[in-house]
């Protein structure tokens, strides 16, 4: 498939169809570049090689690490060479079965890294604090700010291909992912200085940025508060770091379900009160007594789904009060369908529904204050990456993640 200008709003479209069985606009406009800053004279490194190394998928379960020439930057590019990048849910997914049909391709959307080069015409970065030649960044697949549009409108207005960095083909430049040693970052991205932050913090920004968005869809039935009883289900890193969340909003009464009894051990010190492990009841009825019991007693006001599984999904209003709470985001693509009793399940108790998908703008930059929080109360936030790989070592990596050995797997350049 050929992945220029002309069909890069249908790949787009393709792509955000798959993640939720269903048909993307077909109205959706270009991303639009961001104003640019006052020009002043361009900065350089001179250690800046002639060529960038990129893992490029080139077929399923296979990486290969091209060389491709770095290209002169514009007046409002940057060049940033990349320190590390997280191996997320999606990475794992196109390496295993290419859903989209985008191979080949470069991925990585979880990463950061230092800029060493930029254009005279960058000054600041899309927050407004001011950007250098060393400075430590990230940046955003959102382009926008819009609270009045949902998330998956707003995410629809990103079709600037190139721009939506580590997860569609940019056969211009190639260097758009950050499984790779530099990225090319075009002007009118969404980038951030966050160079207050250690590596690993910044490597984990994108997959809290998913869940501060979900606890913000959360607050907005009402129903979540300072000291409601909490039920998070699944303790993969979604789930674990959805209780960090709740642990730096004060929320204390927050019982993990998983049946995994190393990522449960784990749920405790990310803050954590009580666990259940589902493989040791019989049953829901039984599941559900042991979560009441969790609890003192009582059912949960609130619950954050986690698992990415249609059963666990039927589960989980089970555990919840008349009245309560749910706040589903455990599937970022269409996972199949889930079977549940309206009446009994939702409208005879009452249930308040909310989806969460990904992120705004505004939690992004959110994300990172949360961070500092999160270690400010001692939540072992870095004990999440449980596995560093280089850059040459990507098809383990990802193995490794296929095969749930550890929690956050990292590709970590030297």
């Amino acid at each position: 498939m050929d992945y220029k200008a002309d069909n890069i709003e249908e790949i787009v479209k393709k792509v955000l169809a798959g993640m939720l069985g269903d048909k993307a606009d077909s109205t959706a406009p270009a991303a639009a570049c961001a104003p640019a800053a006052p020009a002043r004279a361009a900065s350089a490194s001179s250690a800046v090689p002639d060529k960038a190394h990129v893992a490029v998928l080139v077929e399923k379960e296979r990486f290969e690490v091209k060389e491709y020439p770095i290209p002169p930057l514009g007046d409002n590019d940057i060049l940033v060479k990349v320190e590390g990048c997280g191996v997320c849910g999606t990475d794992a997914h196109e390496f295993k079965r290419d859903p989209f049909g985008l191979i080949p391709v470069a991925l990585g959307h979880e990463g950061t890294g230092e800029i060493v080069k930029m254009g005279k015409n960058v000054t600041v970065d899309s927050a407004g604090k001011p950007l250098h030649v060393g400075d430590k960044v990230v940046t955003c697949m959102i382009f926008k700010d819009n609270p009045d549009i949902t998330m998956f409108d707003l995410n629809k207005q990103n079709v600037g291909g190139a721009d939506v960095y580590g997860l569609l083909p940019d056969d211009d430049i190639h260097l758009n992912g950050w499984f790779s040693d530099y990225l090319f970052v075009r002007g009118g991205s969404t980038i951030f200085n966050v160079s207050d932050l250690d590596l690993d913090s910044r490597i984990l920004i994108e997959p809290c940025a998913v869940l501060v968005h979900a606890v913000e869809r959360a607050k907005t039935t009402g129903i979540l508060r300072f000291n409601s009883r909490v039920v998070v289900q699944g303790c993969g890193p979604i789930g674990l770091i959805c209780i960090a969340v709740l642990r730096t909003m004060g929320i204390e009464h927050i019982v993990a379900v998983d049946g995994n009894a190393k990522r449960l051990e784990f749920a405790k010190e990310m803050g954590a009160t009580e666990t259940v492990n589902f493989k040791d009841t019989n049953g829901i009825d039984d599941l559900t007594a042991h979560v009441k019991d969790a609890f003192g007693g009582y059912f949960a006001d609130f619950a954050f789904q986690c698992t990415g599984s249609p059963a666990a999904h039927s589960n989980i209003y089970k555990f919840i009060r008349n009245g309560g709470g749910l706040c589903e985001l455990g599937f970022f693509i269409n996972g199949g369908d889930a079977t549940i009793n309206p009446h009994f399940d939702i409208c005879s108790k009452e249930i308040t529904v909310v989806g969460s998908w990904v992120y705004t703008l505004r939690d992004y930059a959110t994300t990172f204050d949360f961070l500092k929080r999160a270690q400010a109360i001692g939540l072992p936030m870095k004990k999440l990456i449980t596995h560093k790989f280089p850059l040459d070592e990507i098809n383990e990596a990802l193995a490794v993640n296929l095969r749930q050995e550890g929690l956050k797997i990292a590709i970590v350049n030297k």
